[in-house]
């Protein structure tokens, strides 16, 4: 399952979901919240902006290449787009499998390529004005582990 967004998810029913019965050794779960970035966060916020249909499609691709690299029983993958304030949920990756190891790797592949690959675009707003988020340079070089040579 794959979703891109406006409202909040529910991540007990997300992860509830991806218990498949006698068959799931592990859940690993991942949900990103929005951090404080401001001086006041009560004035800070950030909309966030996607292409819709490409973004679902690269969410797609991502989530294919972990089931070619681990033996998956299932992925989640939420994402919240529009205006999101301090303490809100923005994304939940959940992966369920028969074996952690599995499990953990993938949810980790999956976030950093959501994070670089995905067509997602960050104005953070604050009293200050907007301005777009660039890529950072870290989120790139995170992607070299999984590289395959």
């Amino acid at each position: 399952m794959i979703a891109v967004q406006e409202q909040d998810f529910d991540v007990q029913s997300l992860y509830d979901s991806l218990c498949v019965a006698n068959k799931t050794g592990a859940v690993a779960m991942f949900v990103g919240r929005v951090r404080d970035f401001s001086d006041d966060p009560a004035q800070s916020s950030f909309i966030l902006e996607h292409y819709p249909g490409m973004t679902e499609h690269n969410l797609e691709k991502i989530v294919a290449e972990a089931n070619q690299r681990w033996t998956l029983l299932d992925v989640k993958v939420v994402h919240r787009i529009g205006k999101l304030s301090v303490d809100d949920q923005i994304v939940f990756v959940g992966v369920s499998s028969a074996h952690r190891a599995e499990a953990f790797a993938a949810c980790d592949f999956i976030m950093d390529y959501l994070k670089s690959r995905a067509a997602f675009w960050k104005k953070e707003v604050t009293p200050e004005g907007e301005q777009w988020v660039e890529a950072k340079a870290s989120d790139e070089a995170s992607l070299d582990r999984w590289r395959i040579d």
